[in-house]
């Protein structure tokens, strides 16, 4: 008997300390696999973002052709002087590693220079007839070629001359005149426009007439020739000659010193353009052809064209 009750609390025990063990377990319920991934990405360092900098190395980000450490040489006619300053200043601003270096004469004499291997990056002309030159040469770079502005001859004096000079009719009565030679395109139109009125012989070639030819048919009348329009300009605003024809432009940027008796008719002179174009450069990298043809984009814009414009150069795209 005794035995018997022995077995029965052992059994009771076993049953006893299995329940128990169940309801331990019961407590602490198993984690789930959602859970465990929650618990591991709280605990987990956050990833890093990319950078969208760093995903190129700033060494190997290249900068604009434009904007590349060069220098490119830009001849232009003596009279677009004063507002390429201008234009220059701007355009560095934009682009600092950038150095135009200005060529400024005649544009017979910059033709010249070119045709005789100066490096020359752009050319600005006065005159269609050294840019068609430039072009049968093959040195100007095809498709690049603008007719860009128009200008007009002026006949001027110096303020408070007294002059009895009103205009090309009556020049002779000059003391004397300041006038660019037959290669410079200033003083070819002049020629031009006296060939119109009769006083030259209109069957000769304009810019082949001589200033003393010039002189016996005036009269006699005094001329210093000059190499280019600056040169006139000077000349007649310092009073060393009464009168002289420039471009009107070149007489606006010096209104304070020289008055103007005559806006010279196109009809008289034919049309007065100033093309430019870029020029083939053997000696030029990639940098310098590419920051050349930028500029020359630059001075297309309507930005560039207002600064044309205040220096009395007119549109002509």
């Amino acid at each position: 008997m005794k035995k018997l009750f022995a077995m029965l609390l052992a059994l009771m025990m076993t049953l006893s300390l299995t329940a128990c063990g169940e309801s331990t377990q019961s407590e602490k319920p198993a984690e789930t696999p959602a859970e465990t991934e929650s618990q591991d990405a709280e605990t987990a360092e956050p990833e890093a973002e990319p950078d969208a900098e760093a995903e190129v190395p700033q060494e190997d980000q290249e900068e604009p052709a434009a904007q590349e450490e060069t220098e490119i040489q830009v001849f232009i006619a003596a009279s677009l002087n004063n507002a390429f300053e201008e234009l220059v200043q701007m355009y560095g601003e934009r682009y600092p590693n950038v150095k135009i270096t200005l060529n400024a004469d005649s544009s017979g004499t910059l033709l010249s220079q070119i045709e005789e291997g100066y490096e020359c990056d752009i050319f600005f002309s006065a005159a269609a007839k050294q840019m068609n030159q430039l072009e049968e040469d093959g040195l100007a770079v095809e498709g690049t070629r603008v007719n860009l502005l128009r200008n007009e001859v002026v006949l001027i004096t110096w303020k408070g001359s007294g002059t009895a000079v009103t205009g090309l009719e009556n020049l002779s009565e000059a003391a004397s005149m300041a006038l660019a030679d037959g290669s410079v395109p200033a003083g070819n139109y002049t020629r031009k426009a006296l060939q119109a009125m009769g006083v030259l012989d209109a069957e000769a070639t304009s810019s082949d007439i001589t200033t003393e030819t010039v002189s016996q048919a005036l009269g006699g009348l005094e001329i210093n020739e000059c190499s280019n329009v600056s040169k006139v300009l000077q000349a007649v605003a310092e009073g060393s000659n009464e009168v002289g024809t420039v471009y009107y432009s070149d007489a606006y940027s010096d209104i304070d010193r020289v008055d103007i008796l005559e806006h010279i008719s196109a009809d008289l002179t034919g049309d007065i353009i100033y093309p430019v174009a870029q020029v083939v450069n053997p000696e030029a990298d990639e940098a310098q052809t590419a920051a050349a043809d930028d500029f020359l984009a630059f001075l297309q814009t309507d930005e560039a064209m207002e600064v044309f414009e205040t220096y009395m150069f007119l549109d002509n795209r």
